[in-house]
């Protein structure tokens, strides 16, 4: 039996990957229910993703991007609407608890759910361009060790 690389790669990285948020110094703040929640929201969509269908980040994620953008500045009134949506479906998944009702929203107009679709394709390819971009610098080493072994191998005859 051969296990497709990829599908180890994506599980392992739904648990090692770095979780994407705004520049502007406030990823350190998020809660750790909200970073076990992107975690367990990254292994469902792992399960859920029919083979040859795209992933793309989840909701957590999205949630914990908008969470630090908007401490770092103001958001357009649509971006909050989304923010509010994302922050309301995972409340509920993470915490079992319901949103005040003058902050929940339970739908978005059909552009503003276009635009959480965008981000949340454009969150998975950063989490993949940082995947890759981490597997790149590991390999790195391990090519230099075995270049360094090689030379102290060969003969000084050989040496130019």
């Amino acid at each position: 039996m051969t296990i497709d690389k990829t599908i180890i790669s994506d599980l392992v990285g739904a648990l090692t990957d770095p979780i994407v948020v705004f520049p502007g110094g406030w990823g350190d703040t998020l809660p750790a229910w909200l970073t076990n929640q992107i975690v367990l929201e990254r292994l469902t969509m792992n399960m859920e993703t029919a083979p040859g269908q795209q992933p793309t980040g989840t909701d957590a994620e999205a949630c914990a991007y908008l969470y630090t953008a908007c401490l770092a500045q103001p958001m357009h009134g649509d971006w909050v609407r989304i923010y509010l949506y994302v922050s309301t479906k995972t409340c509920v998944r993470a915490l079992g608890e319901d949103v005040p009702e003058d902050i929940k929203v339970e739908s978005l107009t059909s552009y503003q759910a276009s635009k959480l679709e965008h981000l949340k394709r454009w969150i998975y390819r950063k989490r993949i361009e940082a995947r890759k971009e981490r597997d790149r610098i590991e390999r790195r080493p391990k090519n230099q060790k075995d270049a360094t072994e090689m030379k102290a191998m060969q003969p000084e005859m050989f040496d130019v």
